[in-house]
């Protein structure tokens, strides 16, 4: 009980944040808290899409955050009509018709540009823009800011990758070092991944992709000075009889029969990982690696899970209000709570449960301090072949030691993004 009437006060306290100042909304009808103003009661239906995960049944998080909702806000008559559509799928379903797609929807931040480009996506309030602010890290707040610098959607947890390891093998001390971790264990990585290659180049001083807002596609992809070190330490690395080419699962499922020691994925893999490693199961942030005598830190894309409410809804204010509760403290603890969905906000980092979760502890840390925003601009999705190809030439020999710089600038400056 005092859990739901926790939930209830954030609910309440969410009013302020999303009215009609609710800037960007271009559609509506009009049907707002005003017309309650003589003290009728309105009817309002809200559609919403979310995993199948969030509302399997009553108890469900997503049904409980509606009936909270609506506890919270008698002067609306809500009937909720939900059906599944996962955040990765939401924006390509979304985009076949706004007008008629949900009024509030879960969504992947790779997703974003999509959405605003259909202009199926409100922007957020001031006061909602400021909680969000006050929730988040820079990264989470970028990982839904459009190319017009607005913000779109409410985050409500971090999607990155981190590192899980054996702690039988490495010591925590190890575990800082990959130098260290290839010499004493066996080490699995998807250099030929575009999504995991480019941490190795990210944590460099002077790298960035898009410039460092990720918005500004003229400035391409731009390595920092010790780019063709790197490759050459992913080159030698590869031949490492220690390092495991984690393709197709393989780095898992050396977890799972005790031939891998370490293994860099994240969330979705913490329920497999543990159960094979037991006691000895450890996570921590990506660690860091020496080139040219210098120090990096591998730096894993960051993007989020967020809420958004469709700008096309005839009750765009109620819409707007509900999204942003889903996305609030309260409901992020209580996603936590029932499904282990990590919260973005900053300030759940403390709450005991969580804390002493070392796979949450793990994404919090690499999301606020060890990742770099994934961008969300349309020209991303040109991005990921070349990386991949890039990656794949390392493993397969064609990248080599000798011809690292020339390969590495070939890579950086093929691109041609507009």
């Amino acid at each position: 009980m005092k859990a739901f009437n926790r939930i209830m006060a954030g609910v309440a306290s969410l009013a302020m944040l999303v009215g009609v100042s609710a800037c960007g909304s271009s559609g509506g009808s009009g049907d707002t808290a005003s017309n309650t103003a003589s003290g009728g009661t309105q009817d309002v239906t809200l559609t919403v899409w979310a995993p199948q995960e969030d509302q399997t049944d009553s108890n469900s998080w997503l049904p409980k955050m509606e009936e909270a909702f609506k506890q919270a806000h008698p002067e609306y008559n809500i009937t909720f009509k939900n059906s599944v559509v996962s955040e990765a799928d939401a924006g390509t379903t979304v985009k076949q018709d706004p007008s008629a797609a949900a009024d509030v929807y879960l969504f992947a931040s790779d997703q974003l540009g999509t959405l605003i480009g259909a202009k199926a996506i409100g922007q957020l309030s001031d006061d909602g823009l400021a909680r969000v602010k006050q929730q988040n890290s820079d990264v989470m707040i970028q990982s839904v800011t459009g190319e017009d610098g607005e913000v779109y959607g409410v985050p409500f947890t971090g999607n990155t990758w981190f590192m899980y390891y054996n702690k039988s093998k490495f010591t925590e001390q190890d575990i800082k070092s990959l130098d260290t971790m290839l010499e004493k264990g066996k080490v699995s990585y998807l250099i030929g991944d575009s999504w995991h290659l480019p941490a190795f180049y990210m944590g460099d001083s002077g790298a960035s992709l898009f410039g460092k807002d990720g918005l500004t596609a003229s400035d391409g992809l731009k390595l920092g000075s010790h780019a063709a070190g790197i490759t050459k330490y992913l080159v030698n690395m590869s031949k490492n009889p220690n390092y495991v080419n984690g393709a197709e699962g393989a780095g898992l499922a050396g977890m799972q029969n005790g031939t891998v020691d370490a293994l860099f994925s994240g969330s979705w893999d913490a329920a497999k990982v543990k159960e094979a490693l037991g006691d000895n199961y450890g996570v921590a942030v990506p660690p860091t690696f020496t080139v040219d005598g210098q120090q990096l830190q591998l730096t894993p894309f960051a993007g989020s899970k967020a809420v958004g409410y469709n700008p096309n809804t005839d009750h765009y204010e109620v819409a707007a209000m509900f999204a942003a509760y889903l996305g609030s403290t309260e409901a992020q603890k209580a996603h936590y709570d029932m499904r282990q969905i990590i919260p973005s906000d900053k300030s759940l980092a403390s709450d005991s449960a969580i804390a002493a979760d070392p796979m949450a502890k793990a994404q919090i840390d690499t999301v606020n301090n060890a990742s770099v925003v994934q961008p969300v601009i349309s020209q991303m999705a040109d991005f990921w072949k070349p990386a991949e190809s890039f990656g794949k030439g390392i493993l397969n020999g064609e990248v080599t030691a000798d011809n690292a710089a020339e390969k590495t600038e070939a890579w950086a400056s093929g691109y041609n993004f507009k």
